[in-house]
């Protein structure tokens, strides 16, 4: 039976999941065993992927990250539990729901004897892709490698290895794109090159599921976040909510000069330091204001020059659910 192949030529994509969720996973579940015993891998998650979104699949090593991509990719059997994938379950219709996904692996999986356009031709073809309907050189001017097209794979750099990888996951135009670790080892010029290439595809409708250690790449380009850890899901929310829950700023005061150590107690009390030669307190919101702590500060006898805040990152939120 030969794949729908889903329809790119506007934003939004034929056939959309009346449920508006590009992936849903319930009581998912994958258990190792090397007949020494048992290794749970994923324990009975719990996970929804919105129609359109950058979606960022945070964890440490051995969280579950893999397992539970290879699940979809369709390379490691479930124990237990169901995904869909477009609206289409794995178990169901494993050819359609492999159909909808494009999956960008960490590991350079490439012929280093085929050019790039020979690649991409190739996969196309396995896909079941007429050559009619194949956009070939359309992708490799999206990943930038159009100049690079018919030179041989291993005369390519990895960094332009890696981008071949995103191109062989859109030959078929799946709605649903999951990059491992994608810029793991590329130099930052290439790494901007890449967030460009995945803003790009996600404007044009391709709904991103996106796994990395780089928590500032993360907070740059993903609308909703699930951190994974253990093979729990700890918490999956949109960014900003998880940024929120982070409870704290920090403060710092510029000041006319240098104060004398110890700091008074009424500073030490709010747990003020002296850094790169400024004043700063970490502060809840919900407690204190800035106000009352420029007050405090004026009061422990220091003239403020200036008043500058840090807003909490994605790594402070992270280290403190997997902690």
């Amino acid at each position: 039976m030969r794949y729908q192949k889903p329809n790119i030529e506007t934003p939004n994509f034929i056939n959309r999941p009346k449920s508006g969720l590009a992936i849903t996973a319930r009581n998912l579940c994958k258990t190792y065993s090397d007949g020494k015993g048992d290794l749970q891998a994923l324990k009975s998650v719990n996970f929804d992927v919105p129609i359109g979104c950058i979606y960022g699949l945070l964890g440490p090593n051995g969280a579950g990250k893999s397992t539970l991509i290879n699940i979809m990719a369709g390379t490691v059997i479930k124990s237990s539990g169901n995904v869909s994938i477009w609206g289409t379950d794995i178990d169901a219709n494993p050819r359609q729901s492999r159909a909808n996904i494009g999956i960008v692996p960490q590991e350079l999986n490439i012929d280093a004897f085929f050019t790039p356009r020979e690649t991409l031709d190739m996969m196309a073809g396995l896909f079941g892709v007429t050559k009619s309907e194949r956009r070939t050189d359309e992708i490799l001017d999206m990943v930038g490698l159009t100049e690079q097209a018919d030179f041989y794979s291993r005369r390519l750099s990895g960094g332009m290895r890696r981008r071949l990888l995103v191109g062989k996951a859109m030959v078929h135009q799946p709605p649903i794109l999951v990059l491992d670790e994608p810029t793991a080892g590329v130099d930052v010029a290439l790494r901007q090159r890449l967030w460009d290439n995945i803003k790009a595809l996600n404007h044009a409708g391709v709904t991103v599921v996106l796994t990395t250690h780089y928590l500032e790449e993360a907070e740059a380009l993903c609308d909703q976040i699930a951190i994974i850890n253990k093979g729990d899901v700890i918490t999956a929310r949109t960014k900003a909510e998880l940024l929120e829950s982070a409870g704290h700023r920090t403060i710092h005061f510029n000041v006319k000069k240098m104060p004398e150590f110890p700091l008074p107690d009424a500073l030490n009390a709010l747990g003020a330091k002296w850094h790169d030669g400024r004043l700063s307190i970490r502060f809840d919101p919900s407690i204190s204001t800035a106000i009352d702590l420029l007050n405090e500060v004026r009061q422990a006898g220091f003239e403020v020059n200036d008043i500058s805040t840090s807003e909490p990152d994605l790594e402070d939120v992270f280290l403190k659910l997997t902690e």
